[in-house]
């Protein structure tokens, strides 16, 4: 009875604070105590008893009295700082500090007159605002800082007795560290009460930064976010102890806690919510704009948990890390054989944006990921979700970003080797059963996407088949399974609608076309399987070869798409089942949350093209004579495999005829003009109604650079053969014609191979603004418990209902 009384008294003194038009003086502690008295213990009655309309009406018609409230709360919580915050009552203080806040900071960012507010100076005695004090944002961030390492409240003191308190501006928090790992061997003691302070702590850390979710996109570049900045400046005397505990306390975290099934229901796991805040809190400080600079420089790094995390290079160190990653991100897909027995963490987005952010500043830990096999354990996971998420539209930005991580690993040759490991199917997934490796997993991932995804999934085509390009050369033994697939995309792709109904789709004929390329000439002994689809589907490359151009068919193969009504054709004939315990993919439930997000750069624009023979060196490239080949000064990189256009095997003027960015090749950059003619102009007509429409010259103009050499070669030679044998022996068994595939050769009958190009992933604005927009509307949806931002003014991104 007493609680409920207690909270009347706190919403008596809410409506008291927005009823009075006059200004309530700010030497009125009776009543501004009320505020962070023991009234409220939790920050859910903070919430409730604090509507939005209210601190809205607070702001719009008594600002003083805001002012005041922000002012007091925070002079409280410095307060306790000094007072080294010992006792019970000063730590209740503290949180409910915290909490209002928390509730109150978003309705100060979404007015564009407030947002000021905090870093204007403290007023003095007299109520003049004193111009040398710092700003009031400073002040609450030392503040949490400090409270962050605050013995007996948030870390386990190293001190007894009568010299036991410690002067927190003063205490060496280094000391205070909040879990082993990285840079700290010891392992202080668990408290729940400390997790609880700290998430409590952090939640209100994280709503100060939130202030980049009330800017639109293209303002964060001029106006970087001058919280994320304070704190991560040399200012913050614990920025290292801070970044180590945040970074220690994700990575050292195990959700199976005991062991014990359905133990997350007997006891309450406070690290997890912890971990969680911890983890937005390092994503969002990793955020690359934040330093002043565009370019991040190592030399003076504005942003010191950038440079921290730059500079980890120790195996112990980064084992550590990576084996966080991978035990969290496979944490969801375990299987047991009680359901719902074990705890899933539900921040696999999270950890996928801060994995990315780690391989981006610290390539030592990109190159450790890669040359240990673990770098499977992040795959799965990702193919997992991508698999899982492909029909839901409120899941586009998970997508992407499982894309965008696996385009990264893809552009270096231990990732294709790791490819061949086999692979045992120990998660449910929406595919058919197979006996491969992770490339078969990976191609019949990839396959299922784009054949059953959701329309919106279709920029990502060129993502998708730039990875499998890139890996190609590596692939020793794909099965079946993974062969038909491939097959089926360029049977798909390749069919005249389909290739007449966009100026860019036959780009993607161009990337499968490059994939068998490279099989065929890097790996032939092994990939009998592919060889053997390729003989029994040659028609597709003969029609290919032979598509016509004419204006009659082209209109008349249009004219059959408007009675198609999927992006893509499915594939024909029985599906095999899928794998035991597996569940479709489900399409969005209504009511669904969805943060909507910029649209990704194109392929060229996030890739630039490498050799990936090292004895190339830049200088021996030859500079092209002419403004390069069209498709490829179109598409810069898509133009997949125009290395062969000629069938002689002088591939370097095709090569180098890409516009190379700068950072691929200081020797020799070049930059195609847009060109007039070609695929890139005037062979591309518009319609009357700004319809795009296809010609027979722009038709000719990429059907002639079609890299089809290799394979017609390899089809004269093999097929008459295995015609022979088939005849000769009375073949119908597959099995048979196989292994007379093993045991052939091609060596000396085809085209002298190809250099191997990988495209490599390159920084770019658009991703990184695409990044920022994906990790707030993440960190937006994740935070219900309490809704932090919900129902505010957030200018970032939209929020829709699906």
């Amino acid at each position: 009875m007493g609680n409920v009384d207690t909270k009347l008294n706190f919403r008596k003194a809410v409506i008291q604070l927005t009823s009075k038009t006059q200004p309530i003086d700010a030497a009125d502690n009776t009543f501004w105590d009320q505020f962070w008295s023991e009234n409220v213990t939790n920050v859910q009655d903070v919430f409730t008893l604090v509507p939005a309309t209210e601190i809205r009406a607070l702001r719009e018609e008594a600002p003083s009295n805001l002012a005041t409230l922000c002012y007091k709360a925070v002079e409280k919580m410095v307060r306790a700082v000094d007072n080294s915050c010992r006792t019970q009552q000063e730590q209740q203080t503290v949180l409910n500090c915290a909490r209002l806040l928390t509730r109150v900071l978003p309705y100060i960012f979404e007015d564009p007159e407030w947002r000021g507010f905090f870093w204007t100076s403290l007023p003095d005695n007299s109520g003049e605002r004193n111009e040398e004090s710092s700003p009031l944002a400073h002040s609450l961030l030392n503040a949490i800082s400090d409270l962050l390492f605050c013995p007996d409240f948030t870390v386990a003191s190293k001190k007894s007795g009568p010299d036991k308190a410690e002067d927190l501006q003063s205490i060496d928090s280094c000391e205070y560290i909040w879990e082993a790992g990285v840079g700290f061997a010891h392992s202080p003691p668990h408290y729940t009460t400390y997790d609880s302070a700290r998430t409590e702590l952090l939640k209100l850390l994280l709503t100060c930064f939130s202030e980049t979710m009330y800017q639109p996109p293209v303002d964060l570049q001029s106006a970087p976010n001058k919280w994320v900045e304070y704190l991560t400046s040399t200012e913050n005397r614990h920025a290292l102890p801070m970044f180590t505990s945040l970074l220690n306390t994700v990575c050292a975290y195990d959700p199976v806690g005991l062991g014990l099934p359905y133990n997350h229901l007997l006891f309450s796991d406070t690290a997890e919510p912890l971990v969680d805040t911890a983890l937005q809190i390092l994503i969002v400080t990793l955020d690359h704009d934040t330093s002043s600079s565009q370019t991040y420089d190592s030399n003076s790094p504005d942003n010191l948990f950038i440079n921290y995390l730059s500079r980890i290079h120790r195996d112990e160190d980064f084992g550590f890390v990576l084996r966080g990653f991978t035990r969290l991100l496979n944490n969801p897909l375990v299987q047991t054989y009680l359901p719902n027995s074990t705890k899933k963490v539900q921040f696999h987005q999270e950890l996928l944006v801060f994995f990315w952010k780690m391989c981006d500043y610290n390539k030592k830990f990109l190159y450790y990921v890669l040359k240990s096999s673990d770098v499977l354990e992040i795959l799965v996971p990702i193919l997992y979700h991508l698999n899982d998420s492909r029909a839901d539209q409120s899941r586009v930005g998970l997508m992407h970003i499982g894309v965008f991580i696996i385009l990264l690993l893809s552009g270096e040759r231990n990732f294709g080797v790791r490819l061949n490991k086999p692979y045992t199917a120990t998660i449910p997934m929406d595919i058919p059963v197979f006996t491969g490796t992770h490339a078969d997993l990976l191609i019949t991932v990839f396959h299922k996407i784009i054949t059953t995804g959701h329309q919106r999934l279709q920029p990502l085509f060129d993502c998708l088949l730039t990875i499998l390009v890139n890996v190609s050369p590596y692939l020793k033994t794909l099965s079946m399974v993974a062969s038909t697939k491939l097959l089926h995309l360029l049977e798909a792709f390749s069919t005249p609608w389909f290739l007449f109904s966009s100026p860019s789709n036959h780009h993607l004929v161009f990337f499968l076309l490059e994939i068998f390329n490279n099989i065929i000439q890097y790996q032939f002994d092994g990939n009998s399987n592919l060889v053997y689809t390729i003989i029994r589907k040659r028609q597709v490359f003969h029609s290919l070869a032979n598509l016509p151009s004419d204006y009659g068919t082209i209109a008349k193969s249009l004219s059959r798409r408007g009675s198609s009504r999927r992006h893509i054709p499915s594939q024909s004939g029985p599906e095999s089942p899928s794998m035991e315990g597996s569940k479709p993919a489900l399409p969005a439930e209504p009511g669904t949350l969805k943060a909507t997000l910029p649209a990704t750069p194109g392929i060229e624009k996030m890739t630039g093209r490498e050799s990936a023979h090292m004895s190339r060196s830049p200088i021996e490239e030859d500079v092209p004579d002419a403004a390069g080949d069209s498709v490829a000064s179109e598409l810069s990189v898509s133009n997949a495999s125009n290395e062969n256009n000629k069938g002689d095997g002088s591939s370097c003027e095709s090569e180098s005829g890409t516009k190379i960015p700068r950072s691929v090749s200081p020797v020799h950059t070049v930059s195609s003009p847009k060109q007039d003619s070609g695929v890139g102009g005037g062979a591309n007509k518009v319609g009357g109604g700004g319809q795009w429409v296809p010609t027979s010259d722009w038709v000719n103009s990429w059907k002639s650079k079609l890299p089809l050499q290799t394979i017609m070669r390899l089809l004269q030679v093999l097929v008459p053969q295995v015609e022979k044998i088939c005849i000769d022996k009375g073949l119908t068994d597959e099995s048979e014609i196989l292994k007379f595939l093993q045991h052939g050769t091609l060596v000396g009958l085809l085209p002298v191979p190809h250099p191997i190009l990988i495209r490599k992933y390159q920084a770019n604005s658009g991703t990184t603004t695409w990044f920022r927009t994906y990790m707030w509307g993440v960190i937006y949806l994740r935070n219900v418990d309490p809704p932090i931002w919900y129902d505010t003014d957030v200018k970032l991104f939209e929020i829709q209902r699906v």
